[in-house]
Order: C-alpha cells, then sequence, then structure tokens
C-alpha cells in the first residue's frame, strides 16, 4: 500500500489529492458525532432558510478579535426569509464547546463538540425550511451517502469474483449457465432496474430497511459486469504454468482460484472498485432524489437535495440548499480521479 501511494503522489498528483480529499471525507464522516456542532435532528424554528453563518476576527468598528467571533442574527421578514445582522451582539466561537448529550459513534457519551458557540447561534452552510443545520446534516448525511458505496461494492465484488471466477474456471454447461443468468442482469437499463426492485417493496420501512435495502439493490445491479471481466480473467490465468503447477501437485480447486487466480486480478480489482463507487452513491442520490431512498429525519447528501431539486423559490432565495450536490460532485470526481491514477500506477506495463 505504501509503494502504490508513493508511486500515485509521484506520477500523478491529482490522483493522489483525490485520495487525501476521500480520506478526509470518510474521517470527518466517522467523526461526525464530534465535529457536527448540532444534531442533525435538531430544528431552529425561528431560523428556516437562514444564510450561511460568517466568521469574523474584525468588529463592525474594525477592532481586532483573538477568538474568531459571530453576530446575532434575527428573521425580520418571515415571507422572503430576510435576516438581518445585529452587530451589537457578538458570540465568540469556542472549541470543544460544552452542549447538548450525545453519543459518539454509538457509544460514548459525550457533551463536548469541536466547536460551537454559548450563545448564539452558528451555521457554516446555512439552514434548510425546517431551521436544521446543513453543516451538521451533510456531515451525518456522508455516513449513509459514502458508506453505501463502499459496502455495496463490497457485496457486488464478492458475488462478480465468485460467479466469475467458477465460470471461468470450470467452463462448459456451468459457464452457459452463469453467463446466461449474467446477461439476463445486464439486458435492462441499470437505472430501470434499480427502480423495479426498489418498487417491489413497500414504502413504509424504516430507515435503517431502506439503507440495506438499497445497498441490497446497488449490489444486484453492479455484479454483473464484473463477473463478465472476472470470468474472461481467469480463462486466460488458468493456462498459465503456475496454476498447473498447483494442479500437478494435488491443490484443491478451492485454493487454486482462491491462492492463484483471483489475486493475479488485483491490480484492475483495486482499480475497479474505485470507479465502481459513485456509481453507488449516485444511485442512492437518485432513489432519494425520487422520495424512494433514505426518509426524513435521517439525512443523505441525495434526500437533502431533493428539497432544493425543483423548487425554483428555494433556489433563488437560499443556494446553500444545492451545497449536498457540491459534495456529490466532489466525492464522485476524486473517485475517477483516483481510479485513473491507480490504474495507471497498477499497471505492470509501467512498472
Amino acid at each position: 500500500m505504501k509503494i502504490v501511494l508513493k508511486r500515485l503522489k509521484k506520477r500523478n498528483k491529482i490522483s493522489y489529492i483525490s485520495f487525501c480529499i476521500i480520506i478526509f471525507l470518510y474521517s470527518v464522516a466517522f467523526f461526525a458525532d464530534f465535529i457536527a456542532p448540532y444534531p442533525y435532528n435538531k430544528q431552529f424554528r425561528e431560523y428556516p432558510l437562514c444564510p450561511p453563518t460568517r466568521i469574523h476576527f474584525f468588529d463592525h468598528n474594525k477592532n481586532f478579535h483573538l477568538r474568531p467571533f459571530v453576530y446575532e442574527i434575527k428573521l425580520v421578514n418571515p415571507a422572503l426569509n430576510q435576516y438581518e445582522v445585529i452587530k451589537n451582539k457578538i458570540y465568540p466561537v469556542y472549541f470543544f464547546v460544552k452542549g447538548e448529550k450525545r453519543k459518539i459513534l454509538g457509544i460514548f457519551t459525550s457533551e463536548r463538540y469541536l466547536f460551537g458557540t454559548k450563545q448564539g447561534k452558528i451555521f457554516l452552510f446555512g439552514t434548510d425550511i425546517h431551521g436544521r443545520d446543513i453543516f451538521s446534516r451533510i456531515l451525518y448525511g456522508a455516513r449513509i451517502s459514502l458508506s453505501i458505496g463502499v459496502i455495496g461494492v463490497s457485496i457486488s465484488f464478492v458475488l462478480g469474483f465468485l460467479i466469475g471466477g467458477i465460470s471461468g474456471y470450470f467452463g462448459g454447461k456451468i459457464d452457459n449457465l452463469l453467463m446466461r443468468l449474467v446477461e439476463i442482469f445486464m439486458m435492462f437499463p441499470s437505472f430501470y432496474l434499480m427502480l423495479a426492485l426498489r418498487a417491489v417493496f413497500p414504502l413504509n420501512l424504516s430507515s435503517f430497511q431502506i439503507y440495506i435495502l438499497i445497498v441490497v439493490i446497488l449490489s444486484l445491479i453492479g455484479w454483473a459486469g464484473l463477473a463478465r471481466i472476472i470470468r474472461g480473467m481467469v480463462l486466460s490465468i488458468k493456462e498459465e504454468e503456475y496454476v498447473l503447477a498447483a494442479k500437478a501437485l494435488g491443490l484443491s480447486t478451492f485454493k487454486i482460484i482462491f491462492r492463484h487466480i483471483i489475486p493475479n486480478t488485483s491490480s484492475y480489482t483495486i482499480t475497479a472498485i474505485t470507479l465502481s463507487i459513485p456509481g453507488y452513491i449516485l444511485g442512492e442520490s437518485a432513489l432519494s432524489l425520487l422520495g424512494l431512498g433514505i426518509q426524513e429525519p435521517y439525512p443523505s447528501w441525495g434526500n437533502m437535495l431533493s428539497v432544493s431539486v425543483g423548487n425554483l423559490r428555494i433556489l433563488s432565495t437560499a443556494p446553500w440548499m444545492l451545497i449536498p450536490g457540491f459534495f456529490i460532485f466532489l466525492t464522485i470526481i476524486c473517485f475517477n480521479f483516483l481510479g485513473d491514477g491507480l490504474r495507471d500506477v497498477l499497471d505492470p506495463k509501467n512498472w
């Protein structure tokens, strides 16, 4: 791993920066309970569609403050969502500030958070129509949107490896049967197949059940293409001398496949996994945009974006509601850059 990262940093700096951004996004998602200043479902009804809070070091009299601060904000026109900054009320921003009790990682109870104000409110990305902090919801939503990609890819790749490896190694009737199954899945457009699979299940599921359901649906869609490619690779690898030697030594079929054949597809596998994750993130976002994904109040980047899409009033008066879309775009573009870089680094011809 260190050698791969060293080569990636040396040969493709954009891919290496993308890798760092991805690690950062997954890290803040993992520690969302500690970083987020507010719970994802906490509503501030007096601050609907509040614009992002600006952090200052100089007050309105141009006096410098060692500690950053925010001004008091007040809703003056609810019909037009107009806010007024009250500059004679200053609230310092503290690190490790004390707040409401929350579960950190679902295990530890804590009253301390990374940053916040003892009085007043701080909304780094503004608030939504219910007065919920968008910054906090993006951090919690990252857990769902980012984890769906990793878990979904893991399941589909296990299925793809098993079916593709068995099909390519044994050939004959088994190969014909499994490849016809693969072709059945590949003949349907993936988006419509995803909607059809989701429509089979009832709408009144819990958020956890929907989460598991989305992972399963996306995994069932994604495994077929991989299985076909792995099958082609296994057909060529199984004729190599080291595989024939393993057969001559009496190794079992299981050991030959998992010790000698599948590991030799690792360079393609790592690249394919990296390039496949964005598809799963987009799949979850598409289902959430259509109201078939994660349900409120639990946040995901997709259902947060669904509130503003198609609503011209929100788009014109509260453009910060599109911030989840930026994080979807950033994640997808970083995975694509990383996949391209890994493909070059892991290619033996470039060593």
